[in-house]
């Protein structure tokens, strides 16, 4: 297994340690010294628990230090003294590029014990490649390159950098968060897990728990959801539960994206086998796909990807995870049944199909009233006006970002139009969506999205997999992380 180290930090002394001992789930923690009064090097190292990586970052490389290069270097010095088994030097200080003062010094101490590091809050330099290479010039042990991307296909240069030679390679950001969670398959030396302390970084108990860190070994299958919020998401917790009950190799990682272009090229160098696709990209994903199943091309849009060879599978779950819980709750046929659909993207031409299939009437509504025309016109359902008139439908189906993690407070109506007999909304959440509340209150029956994101990921699961996942167990997985 790839070792995770803890970053820890503290105001003071006595938030230093009790950070540095409460870290228990990595196998290494990193003392950020910088921005911690009354330093006292001993005490940082006295009493450990696990390997250390010691830090002192100065202020013109992102960190917390505020007193002189003499002062730090002096930090460092004696944290190697004391037998601390990393110290991090930035390779700005070793050459003197920033200040003159040159830290080479410690290198030739204890060069095996010396991580020589960069970080770049800017983006990707152009001169990457030769950075790495001027920093293994160095003699240091270990060089580590962290920087922030702002597309994830962009850490794939990280990859090939960490193949020259021991290193730690970051994508920092939202965008770089499989970077730290795939480090073993990026070659990283280690990698970083905390409450935050950099861009992108994730508590190391959530990396495990949720993520499938530990589990990821060479031979691993990736399967990840891409979104533009995929942080957000709840399929990373219930495709890795069933994984795990299933006794399969394999690990699902939220990869957000700004557009799908990127995916397909991270995806490529990485050997992803498969993908749940959420808005906005659904259509994209069939335009990626080289063949697709009847059902799919129906609705025009594909949630879920697996990849054959060289070539995208494309199939559409939303369909069938979309009806089993809505026949569960509605009392009767939905033939004849009046239903709007507010939304008019990938989620929404799934959920005309299924409604539309079984008899229902249906018309579709959005605030950007020629889109709702052309979807309907798609499937030959009707469009309304935005939002739906009271007493116009029977059933609401919200399938709208809005109520959803990224806009949990936001509702797509308006109370005093609620007047039919069933709300349902495809968003999911901790708590409850106002859409949902405020049908209850006006005497409606309401449903929300986690029964539909159960059973469209099941039919997933077995997709890629060929055997159901175990029962109810990517409903207790997604349930016990909305309770936390």
């Amino acid at each position: 297994m790839t070792p995770l180290c803890e970053t820890v930090t503290g105001r003071s002394m006595a938030e230093l340690l009790a950070a540095r001992d409460a870290a228990v789930t990595g196998t290494m923690v990193e003392l950020r010294l910088d921005g911690v009064a009354n330093l006292d090097v001993a005490r940082a190292l006295s009493g450990r628990r696990l390997p250390a990586v010691v830090t002192c970052r100065a202020m013109w490389e992102g960190g917390n230090f505020d007193g002189s290069e003499e002062e730090r270097r002096a930090i460092l010095t004696a944290a190697l003294n004391l037998g601390a088994e990393y110290v991090d030097v930035e390779w700005r200080a070793i050459e003197g590029f920033t200040t003159g003062v040159a830290f080479r010094d410690l290198v030739k101490q204890s060069p095996e014990r010396i991580v020589v590091s960069s970080h770049d809050f800017d983006g990707v330099p152009s001169d990457l490649e030769w950075r790495a290479r001027a920093m293994r010039a160095t003699g240091a042990g270990t060089i580590k390159i962290a920087v922030l991307v702002t597309r994830v296909s962009q850490t794939l240069g990280l990859k090939a950098i960490a193949k020259d030679g021991p290193a730690v390679v970051i994508g920092m950001g939202e965008l770089g968060v499989a970077s730290r969670l795939l480090a073993g398959r990026f070659g990283s030396r280690w990698t970083y897990a905390g409450n935050g302390l950099a861009p992108g970084q994730i508590p190391a108990r959530q990396m495990i728990a949720d993520y499938g860190f530990c589990t990821v070994t060479d031979s691993t299958r990736i399967f990840g959801v891409v979104s533009t919020n995929a942080l957000h998401s709840l399929s990373p917790v219930m495709h890795n539960a069933a994984f795990q009950a299933a006794g399969i190799d394999a690990v699902y990682v939220p990869l957000t994206v700004h557009d799908f272009a990127d995916f397909v090229s991270f995806a490529d160098g990485m050997g992803i086998e498969g993908a749940s696709v959420t808005i906005p990209f659904k259509l994209d994903a069939l335009r990626a796909a080289r063949s697709s199943d009847q059902l799919t091309q129906q609705v025009g849009a594909a949630n879920t990807l697996r990849k054959r060879g060289d070539v995208w599978e494309a199939t559409n779950t939303d369909v069938e995870g979309f009806v089993q819980p809505l026949t569960s709750a509605w009392d009767g046929p939905l033939d004849g049944a009046r239903v709007s659909v507010i939304g008019a993207g990938g989620a929404a031409r799934a959920v005309i199909v299924a409604l539309a299939s079984r008899g229902a009437g249906v018309t579709v509504h959005a605030r950007r009233e020629e889109q709702a025309q052309r979807l309907a016109a798609d499937f030959k359902v009707a469009s309304g006006p935005y939002p739906p008139e009271s007493g116009s439908w029977d059933i609401l189906v919200n399938c709208t970002p809005l109520g959803g993690a990224a806009r949990r407070s936001e509702s797509p109506m308006p109370s005093d139009l609620l007047s039919g007999r069933l709300v349902y909304d495809l968003n999911y959440g901790p708590g409850e969506a106002p859409l949902l509340r405020d049908a209850r209150a006006a005497g409606l029956a309401a449903l929300d999205g986690l029964a539909m994101l159960v059973a469209q990921a099941e039919r997933q699961f077995e997709w890629w997999t060929g055997q159901k996942p175990a029962r109810g167990v990517m409903e207790a997985a997604a349930r016990r992380r909305l309770a936390v």
